[in-house]
């Protein structure tokens, strides 16, 4: 799953400009930021005096260069909308921040796993809100050109009733972290780190789920991994509503059932707090629930047509939800060590299947690690179909990711797995060892 996200290292204090393009820009090909005068390029702390000397707040966009997920998307904003020009160059200092190896983590706190990010900053270090929301649905189901407008018009409205609205900011930053940047990660592998020291270049960066990857790798180190690590920033959907993806805060649907449904909420309000948060947009949303336990819980709710709040009420594992889409989860085990896409209806037509019947072409096995090693030695080649998992056939929902992910929450190394495979029009059972 490449779903990279920022370029990690030490930060340029330099501006992008059509004339005199710095070197980053240039190693980094970031052809939406150049000729782009409203952005500074790659230097908080410049947009932190600006912001201080202007009164105006920052807007940071976090951007892969290389990563095409959301590329259409990152040149709305960089330079092709022009209300959203506008408003980065008129109301905002705005910031394009294309790698974080000295990006203060305590700071900088959002889901690593998105393609694209912003954040909306006080020049005092206050988070007014956070913008770009990701699932299994796709890298752009809920970010738009007209959500971001209406979510940087709230800043604007919050920012000049600073006064009236810092309260129910304080807990928008997040918590300190023990170390400050992406290279003090306890979790990042030394020998990535050496190598991600060197100069920046498109092959030679941090994607931005390794630090998450970091995070994974850290509570394996001291044992205290498990499975509800993965249930990060959770949408609202968990728990019973649904947003426009247009608007940001609007309910468009109430689930049936749901806490939410329970509470009372209803289609067409708009969230206003959560716990006493300022909601600006569906990242703010996912920032508090994100913070929760995973167990039972109170989740208090006010819409802006509500006089008093919503108490939701969770149940057990209420952050549960499809992970496949996330990067990090490449760096959680076991290790299949196997790339099998989705087979096309042509190859399905000529295996003879069922309609309903999908499967996955094992194209790729990687032998250079012991996942890869372990099931070729075991039988599996490349060319063979993967039609069945536990016994039950594939259905058209399957997809490589939700393969590799049903693995790696509910087996552990040393485990096998029982698959149906194809091969030469024949199928027979084979037991997965698993590494």
């Amino acid at each position: 799953m490449k779903t990279t996200l920022l370029a990690l290292t030490l930060l340029t204090p330099v501006a992008a400009n059509a004339a005199n393009p710095p070197s980053l820009l240039n190693r980094l090909k970031d052809e939406h930021a150049r000729g782009q005068k409203q952005w500074i390029y790659n230097d908080y702390q410049k947009a932190v005096a600006v912001a201080k000397a202007t009164g105006k707040p920052i807007f940071v966009t976090f951007r892969c260069v290389p990563c095409e997920a959301c590329e259409s998307f990152d040149a709305e904003v960089a330079k092709n909308n022009q209300r959203i020009k506008n408003l980065a160059e008129k109301q905002f200092i705005s910031l394009r921040q294309v790698e974080m190896k000295g990006v203060d983590l305590s700071q900088f706190q959002f889901d690593y796993d998105l393609s694209w990010a912003a954040m909306f900053i006080n020049a005092d270090g206050t988070v007014y809100g956070r913008y770009g929301t990701q699932s299994v649905a796709g890298a752009d189901a809920y970010n738009s050109v007209e959500s971001l407008e209406k979510t940087m018009h709230r800043v604007l409205s919050a920012h000049s009733k600073y006064a009236t609205y810092k309260k129910y900011l304080t807990e928008k930053r997040g918590k300190p972290k023990p170390y400050k940047t992406a290279l003090q990660m306890p979790g990042l592998n030394q020998e990535r780190k050496e190598k991600f020291q060197l100069l920046t270049e498109r092959k030679n960066c941090i994607h931005c789920h390794n630090i998450h990857d970091a995070e994974n790798n850290q509570l394996k180190l001291t044992d205290s991994w498990s499975n509800d690590a993965l249930w990060r920033y959770p949408l609202p959907d968990n728990i019973g509503f649904i947003i426009d993806p247009k608007d940001g805060l609007k309910i468009s649907k109430v689930i049936t059932g749901s806490p939410a449904a329970k509470a009372g909420l209803k289609a067409g309000q708009s969230i206003a707090y959560i716990n006493d948060q300022l909601i600006l947009s569906i990242a703010d949303i996912q920032w508090v629930l994100h913070n929760l336990p995973l167990g039972p819980t109170n989740i208090k709710v006010r819409t802006w047509s509500d006089k008093q709040e919503r108490i939701l009420s969770t149940g057990a594992g209420w952050k549960k939800t499809d992970v496949s889409w996330r990067g990090s989860m490449g760096s959680v085990e076991p290790f299949p060590g196997v790339w099998a896409p989705k087979a096309t209806p042509q190859e399905l037509k000529k295996l003879n299947l069922p309609d309903s019947q999908h499967a996955l072409k094992v194209k790729w096995i990687n032998r250079g690690i012991s996942g890869g090693q372990g099931v070729f030695k075991a039988g599996l080649r490349e060319g063979d179909y993967i039609l069945a998992l536990e016994g039950k056939p594939f259905d058209e929902s399957i997809t490589p990711q939700r393969f590799t992910t049903h693995i790696k929450l509910n087996y552990k190394k040393g485990q096998k797995l029982s698959v149906t495979i194809m091969r030469k029009g024949k199928s027979f059972p084979f037991e997965w060892p698993l590494q």
